[in-house]
């Protein structure tokens, strides 16, 4: 805390053609030099992998929680005492806001910023404009619509695919693999994305085992007797994909509930429209009546897929939708769904379903 530090930020979507730019400054710095990170976008996460593989000193600052207890390299660098990590805790009524997070650090902690690429029409431009401690890694006209040089496409070997996946999971980073196999960021980035969980199924995932976890599975309170997954082949996908997520049996009654469980970052009507679209509710009903068991929606809003900050649940019979004149256009009927009722964490005692 005591060195000078350089403060490491990149907007959202940035261009791959900044890659190059950007890893070519993360080469340049040495084991005398100390960057923070907050590893939020893409780039910054990448950077900060990199960083830490090429032993530079990392500030890593978290919102909330520590959320990467697993990361190899992450756990090396702590073993080794060249990295630390700040969590920026919630105290009180206030939550810290993504850009409350980047004020601090530009104006309190940071000696100097380096911007990787900043969108003109995002969040940190205002923040960074006008000060002389600001240096920016790559020109926004300039690589905004710029791409890698095309190179004969080549196709990935077994071996490649091997070597990959390896670096992929010791979490490396993705300027570390592209030297490796000798590819292109956006080859590297593809193959990546084509090979793993995409981020939207991923996230699914995450809060379907939160939802086990809340019910204590492992300790033998429910049996485990369906776990779908969605699959899909372009447009083609299996009828199944309608049913919901988990079919469990508790133990003690021998009673079956059936649960589709969704996590979003906001709950608005928008998104509470998509969650309860008719067709959707209507085959979860088709499902009750034939298996004569009753279904539960569990809505997960804000925080992390594992870890939401609020939780709704919704029996099925409850998720109806209503009819109601739009506020904008009297002649146009919006849907709503009808009740969400809060699920309270801290209360160990209150079951999670209804019987």
């Amino acid at each position: 805390m005591k060195a000078k530090k350089s403060l490491f930020v990149c907007s959202k979507r940035a261009p791959i053609a900044t890659y190059e730019h950007i890893f070519r400054w993360v080469e340049s710095l040495t084991t005398k030099d100390t960057v923070i990170c907050c590893n939020t976008t893409e780039l910054e996460q990448e950077v900060m992998k990199s960083l830490v593989v090429n032993r530079v000193p990392t500030i890593l600052v978290v919102m909330n929680r520590f959320r990467e207890e697993n990361n190899i390299q992450i756990q090396k660098a702590l073993e080794e005492k060249r990295m630390l990590i700040i969590v920026m805790e919630q105290t009180g009524q206030k939550r810290w806001s993504p850009r409350d997070r980047n004020d601090f650090l530009i104006n309190k902690i940071a000696y100097n910023i380096i911007g990787g690429y900043i969108n003109k029409n995002g969040s940190l431009y205002p923040l960074l404009a006008g000060k002389k401690n600001v240096e920016i890694l790559t020109n926004y006209v300039a690589l905004s619509h710029a791409a890698e040089p095309d190179k004969i496409y080549q196709r990935w070997t077994v071996k490649q695919d091997k070597i990959l996946l390896r670096m992929y999971y010791e979490d490396f980073s993705i300027h570390e693999i592209k030297k490796q196999l000798n590819r292109t960021y956006l080859a590297v980035r593809e193959r990546i994305r084509s090979i793993t969980m995409p981020e939207d199924v991923l996230k699914g995932r995450e809060f379907e085992e939160f939802v086990l976890e809340l019910l204590d599975i492992k300790n033998g309170n429910y049996l485990m007797k369906e776990w779908r997954g969605d699959k899909t082949l372009g447009n083609l996908f299996p009828l199944n994909n309608r049913y919901p997520d988990l079919l469990l049996e508790e133990v003690e009654t021998k009673l079956c509930i059936a649960i589709e469980c969704k996590w979003r970052q906001k709950l608005n009507s928008s998104v509470m429209q998509d969650l309860f679209l008719p067709e959707r509710l209507t085959s979860y009903q088709e499902f009750s009546k034939e298996r004569n068991i009753p279904v539960f929606i569990v809505l997960g809003i804000g925080g992390e897929p594992c870890e939401p900050y609020d939780i709704y649940i919704v029996p099925l019979e409850k998720a109806s939708f209503k009819q109601t004149p739009s506020l904008n256009n009297p002649s146009m009927l919006v849907y709503e769904p009808a009740q969400l009722l809060p699920f309270r964490r801290k209360d160990t005692k209150a079951p999670l379903f209804y019987k």
